[in-house]
């Protein structure tokens, strides 16, 4: 089944059990998905789906920050609560270690060694990580790596 199929079949099903919550959240989803094929006039692929419920979950986290910044606890709970939702229709995230092993793997694939190669690593790791981290998470890490490299290079070249 395709993750267009789960969502659907999950729509309907929050539609009969009457979860509001689930429904509207996979109904915002869909016309994300709609909106984006009528504007782009293509059927979107498995992983760009994908990428469109990412990006909902990314807003829905920087709206919590938002909300939490802003006193009102109420809405950042029903952001979070939208956030597990949709994150039933993600891959299973990478844990730390995998993530700084696809790091370290990423700039030996690029031959990265300063930070201006940053571009580089990143657009390397970004299909291996689509869905299964958060970039800024990844750029920090991709940052950290790259300043150490650097700075071993500058000892050894001293």
């Amino acid at each position: 089944m395709t993750l267009r199929e789960r969502i659907h079949d999950d729509t309907t099903a929050a539609m009969r059990s009457g979860d509001s919550l689930r429904r509207d959240v996979l109904r915002m989803v869909q016309n994300a998905i709609y909106n984006i094929e009528k504007a782009k006039k293509v059927t979107l692929s498995e992983d760009e789906i994908l990428g469109v419920v990412t990006k909902e979950v990314k807003t829905r986290r920087e709206s919590v920050e938002a909300f939490r910044n802003g006193g009102r606890e109420d809405l950042a709970t029903k952001e979070e609560a939208e956030i597990a939702i949709l994150s039933g229709y993600l891959p299973q995230q990478l844990t730390d270690h995998e993530l700084r092993a696809l790091v370290d793997q990423g700039i030996a694939a690029t031959g990265a060694a300063t930070a201006r190669d940053m571009g580089k690593v990143m657009g390397w790791l970004s299909p291996q990580i689509r869905g299964r981290a958060d970039g800024k998470v990844v750029s920090g890490l991709v940052n950290q790596a790259l300043a150490k490299a650097d700075v071993a290079a500058h000892e050894v070249g001293h």
